[in-house]
């Protein structure tokens, strides 16, 4: 047996490392993952201004749901549209536009609110304009990424290396806010927000080099999203991947909405236990985005959308069932680590095999399964909470993503048949490609 050489777990650990950031090496992303790090902590800390600022204005849940509603029913009204824009304009510059808006959205928001004259009815105008901006800025956002990163192979790292940003900023967003609402109050969060801005807007004007092929003539809009949903419902394993999607989304994600119930009534607590409950399932997240950018390849990824998607509605029922605050924070991690593992890693594959002049629709679709679907999920939820109660309500949308999930694996087989051929081109399946490549060789004639 040959002597371990010292160092050498160190020395793979470093390459462990090194290899699970390796989306950092390209300039572009690295300016990208720089400048929404901070924006995206602003992002969070207006998110928990704005309820916060709606409840000590109103004192109602109503309002608290009306203002959710309004902030992201835009995505699922204007989604399709969206995304043929997306694919019409450049990316990096309707990014910077959608920024820029969004920074403008949050110094509208502390104006008001610093100067003591903001009402309800400016909150709900605002997070509408907000939403507005969102369906154009998500598509845009989740396209761009694979003119930032090269090589295909990289992009599950970098569409992981996101999430793990997104939840990062989820750990550090809500707890900066508590802190500047109780010092100098909800107005000081937007205007930190609105600052916040300016480093992604610095990190796109940086890039540079950034590819962008546009379409040479545009169609009718409408005809252009009846292209771009006829290619997404036609071929199985998008259609497959959106529609699971945005089954979990609807029935699944509301879990948030019902948390303050589960903290109060269910566990006993008080706002700690819901922060200890939202926390723990950041900490999932976090650490699933971590598993998945250490990944070396997209192959596989197949069999992880299920089986997330099974674990996460296990997780919805165990917490359902669950009477144990420390029980409650395991199953809250496990949830929160399988959906964003279903999410990222059906956004890798959408990303990896879709065409590229129907990115934009595509992306724009995902945006609506995922993010969409969410306001028809609350108002379900909370229908059905009301007369089940919220841990029936919980275990029913759990059993209802394991059914889901049940299915997608049935039609596995014929979407790894489909995925194949795609992957084979762009050189993912190596072994594959040179076979392809070999077998041209032998049927093509000699040059003379």
């Amino acid at each position: 047996m040959p002597a371990r050489q010292p160092g050498g777990g160190a020395r793979a650990q470093v390459s462990t490392w090194r290899f699970a950031l390796r989306a950092l090496a390209y300039r572009n992303y690295r300016l990208f993952f720089g400048g929404q790090s901070v924006s995206l902590i602003g992002t969070w800390m207006t998110r928990i201004a704005t309820s916060w600022l709606v409840y000590r204005l109103t004192g109602s849940p109503v309002l608290l749901g009306v203002t959710g509603f309004a902030g992201q029913i835009p995505t699922f009204v204007l989604g399709p549209f969206a995304g043929v824009w997306v694919d019409r304009w450049d990316r990096q510059r309707t990014l910077v536009v959608t920024q820029i808006l969004s920074m403008l959205q949050s110094f509208a928001l502390a104006g008001l609110a610093l100067g003591g004259i903001i009402t309800i009815a400016d909150v709900i105008w605002l997070s509408l304009a907000q939403g507005v901006i969102n369906a154009f800025d998500m598509p845009a956002r989740q396209a761009f990424v694979v003119q930032m990163v090269d090589n295909r192979e990289d992009l599950g790292n970098a569409i992981a290396l996101n999430s793990s940003m997104v939840n990062a900023a989820r750990l550090l967003g809500p707890s900066l806010a508590g802190l500047v609402i109780a010092a100098v109050g909800e107005g000081y969060c937007f205007l930190l927000d609105g600052i916040s801005y300016i480093a992604v807007i610095v990190s796109l004007l940086a890039m540079s080099g950034v590819r962008s092929v546009l379409p040479a003539k545009h169609k009718a809009v409408t005809q252009e999203i009846r292209e771009g949903w006829s290619y997404a419902m036609g071929f199985a394993p998008i259609r497959s991947i959106l529609l699971l999607l945005a089954l979990v989304s609807l029935v699944g994600m509301p879990y948030t909405v019902l948390m303050p119930i589960f903290a109060g009534q269910v566990l006993h607590g008080g706002p700690h236990t819901l922060g200890f409950l939202m926390g723990a399932s950041g900490v999932g997240a976090l650490g699933a985005a971590f598993i998945l950018a250490a990944r070396r390849t997209v192959l596989g990824l197949g069999r992880v959308v299920p089986l997330a998607a099974a674990l996460f509605g296990a997780g919805l029922i165990g917490f359902g069932l669950s009477r144990l605050l420390w029980l409650s924070l395991l199953l809250m991690m496990v949830t929160g680590g399988a959906m964003m593992q279903h999410m990222a890693a059906s956004n890798t594959i959408l990303q990896t095999i879709v065409e590229e002049d129907k990115r934009g629709r595509v992306m724009s679709f995902y945006s609506m399964a995922f993010m969409g679907m969410a306001p028809f999920g609350s108002l379900l939820a909370g229908a059905l909470a009301s007369r089940l109660g919220a841990p029936r309500t919980l275990m029913l949308g759990g059993s209802v993503c394991i059914a889901g999930a049940a299915a997608f694996t049935l039609h596995l087989p014929r979407i790894r048949t489909l995925v194949r051929p795609i992957y084979s081109e762009l050189g993912i399946i190596p072994e594959v490609a040179a076979a392809v490549q070999n077998t041209s060789a032998l049927h093509t004639p000699p040059q003379e």
